[in-house]
């Protein structure tokens, strides 16, 4: 135990922590954040972090609206609603799958309550088998795992004790994101989309206006986002031109009429439909398999220690700063669920498929919360465990004789739990390293990471229903890439209908990426997107490289260009939220211009330079000071 270490709070000093105030923000974070990281994931197949903007704004309304002197309070705030965030990740990357099957007229469309039970159970085991790795992996590794996220939070948090508030960045970039938003989709005052056809390439450009693709690519940085466009360029301006010119009258599975017939009646986009797809389905899987076993020996390791330390950390203790929940609560509870997994007929797994979330649930959440300790949560490769666990439950099951729909949701249910656990492991880990900096009550933060939980799960099943409905899972508005390619994989398994051959073609793309020393998942997932998201996220990742060689690389994640960019997310995804509410009831067709102000080319093109502009003034203002 790390007795050198003295935290901001000292133990013997009791101040609120759990109260009305910070609960009720905190499950309205957690709801808010948990709905734009969803839009957001089923746009792009990726979220970004809740926890530094929940800090910012639990600081702004405790601190400075309310008046409020309890640092702790706001951290409970940030606990609280970061848990949304989490649990949206794991729900979108596979649930949407389920919806998708339903449009096909595989199965009936998933019910509110299996999306709220799935999403629970997961939610509630991936905190519940955080707490006995606390000790190990928060205190006696202090100094050890950094834990970034974690720790920027308590740099914000801290500075707002000395005065400082970035706050204004976080509601300016809501307030932009949420305007445009409303203009280009909800007015259709112009089109989301600018398209330049490149008929002697055979293929076209594209890039959309959204802001929140600028923010991604800033927050990613200029080396992700950069992997992530010249996959994109790959497929578009490599793949694309090779097919249609070497195709010609073929016919090639899937599509049922020839190459050139296909271009010719849809153009690019349609070649990527059919073939570059699936090519970038393989690229992505093989390229999350590839990051599972260059981290396997780190995980092994990791994983051993983390269950060896858990007896050589002690039990319970009498300090305030070192109380968690009662093991044997935590147990009790862990068995529970698991017997509601297999015993409640809402979620389609069976005791085998139990049995499998126990062993790989427990496995992955502790690697997942130490190697977020290790890398921070953009970096961790949950994707590929996931990859990992719908294989290995699709084999499992196929060979047992469960196949058909039953089997097929069975996977998606094991590898959803799993996945979403993986990723509340992981942020609950950060947020008790935040309250360890702090010196808050460790207990208080699990029962904070629980009731978030709870919120996040109850709000998720609504927000996934009501997108669904608005825009449709898997269509250009809302690709749901990560839960399609699971779809792929499990249909491959199950059926063997996939096109075997394009898969293998995106397989050895990812191999010959890591060969040349090239991190493969990012490349991979710009090969899988369309060229219009990884070219505008490419835009924030280049004000985002001129920001860090102005100011130096960023360390610590408080800058106002961080801030202002996650404002920018949840403004549009909360907007993106309310626009589906509208398209259910019928509101956005008596709202819609696009009739009376004629849009094209040049309006989206302005639009994209000037959110560029917006992000570039926000990243190159003054730097935020500690």
């Amino acid at each position: 135990m790390n007795d050198e270490f003295k935290p901001y709070i000292p133990d013997d000093k009791v101040m609120p922590e759990i109260t009305f105030t910070s609960i009720f923000i905190g499950l309205i974070l957690a709801v808010v954040f948990g709905a734009a990281n969803a839009y957001l994931g089923l746009r792009v197949g990726m979220t970004v972090s809740a926890s530094i903007p929940a800090a910012v704004i639990s600081m702004a309304v405790i601190r400075v609206i309310m008046r409020r002197d309890s640092i702790l309070e706001s951290n409970m705030v940030q606990t609280i609603g970061s848990a949304g965030e989490s649990l949206a990740a794991g729900a979108i990357f596979t649930m949407p799958a389920l919806f998708i099957w339903a449009k096909e007229g595989v199965m009936s469309k998933p019910s509110l309550i299996t999306i709220t039970v799935i999403a629970l159970f997961g939610g509630l085991l991936g905190v519940f088998f955080m707490v006995p790795l606390r000790k190990a992996l928060i205190v006696q590794e202090h100094g050890v795992l950094p834990y970034p996220e974690g720790t920027a939070c308590a740099e914000v948090l801290l500075a707002g004790e000395e005065g400082g508030s970035s706050a204004k960045a976080v509601f300016l970039g809501m307030g932009i994101g949420a305007v445009i938003k409303f203009i280009v989709d909800g007015l259709c005052a112009i089109q989301s989309v600018f398209t330049l056809k490149l008929e002697a390439l055979k293929t076209e450009f594209s890039a959309e206006v959204y802001p929140a693709l600028v923010s991604v690519g800033y927050i990613c940085g200029s080396r992700i986002s950069s992997y992530m466009f010249a996959g994109g360029l790959l497929g578009w301006f490599v793949l694309i031109p090779a097919i249609v010119t070497f195709g010609g009258d073929i016919v090639l599975y899937p599509a049922d009429v020839s190459i050139a017939e296909l271009y010719a009646s849809s153009g690019a986009a349609a070649i990527w439909s059919n073939y570059i797809k699936y090519i970038g389905a393989g690229a992505v899987a093989a390229a999350g398999i590839i990051s599972l076993i260059k981290t396997f020996p780190l995980i092994v390791r990791t994983f051993m220690d983390s269950i060896k330390s858990i007896s050589s950390a002690g039990g319970n203790s009498n300090l305030r700063t070192a109380r968690d929940i009662d093991i044997r609560f935590i147990l009790g509870w862990i068995v529970l669920l698991i017997l509601g997994i297999w015993l409640v007929p809402a979620v389609p797994v069976t005791f085998f498929g139990a049995i499998i979330i126990v062993i790989f649930g427990f496995f992955f959440s502790a690697v997942s919360s130490r190697m977020v300790g290790l890398v921070g949560s953009s970096n961790n490769p949950v994707s590929g465990m996931t990859i990992a666990t719908i294989l290995i439950a699709t084999f499992c099951l196929k060979m047992l004789g469960d196949t058909g729909v039953h089997g097929m949701t069975g996977a998606i249910a094991i590898g959803s739990i799993i996945c979403i656990a993986a990723c509340m492991a992981g942020d609950t880990s950060q947020d008790l390293k935040t309250g360890y900096i702090l010196g808050a009550t460790p207990k208080k933060q699990q029962i904070g990471e629980i009731l978030g939980t709870i919120a996040a799960a109850l709000a998720i099943g609504g927000v996934m229903i009501l997108l669904d409905s608005a825009y449709g899972f898997g269509s250009e508005a809302l690709a749901a890439p990560q839960a399609t390619m699971m779809k792929m994989i499990i249909e491959g398994v199950m059926d063997g209908t996939l096109p075997w051959a394009l898969i293998a073609i995106g397989a050895f793309i990812s191999i010959v990426v890591e060969i040349l020393g090239i991190p493969a998942l990012p490349v991979s997932i710009g090969l899988y997107l369309p060229l219009e998201l990884s070219s505008t996220i490419m835009i924030g990742g280049l004000i985002r490289k001129f920001a860090d060689k102005k100011y130096g690389a960023q360390k610590d994640e408080s800058g106002k260009g961080i801030l202002f960019s996650s404002g920018l997310i949840a403004g549009e995804g909360i907007v993106g939220v309310l626009l589906a509410i509208l398209t259910v009831l019928g509101v956005t067709d008596k709202i819609n211009l696009s009739s009376i102000i004629p849009t094209g080319n040049i309006p989206a093109l302005v639009l994209i330079i000037l959110v560029a502009i917006v992000v570039y003034r926000s990243a190159m203002g003054k730097k935020n000071e500690k």
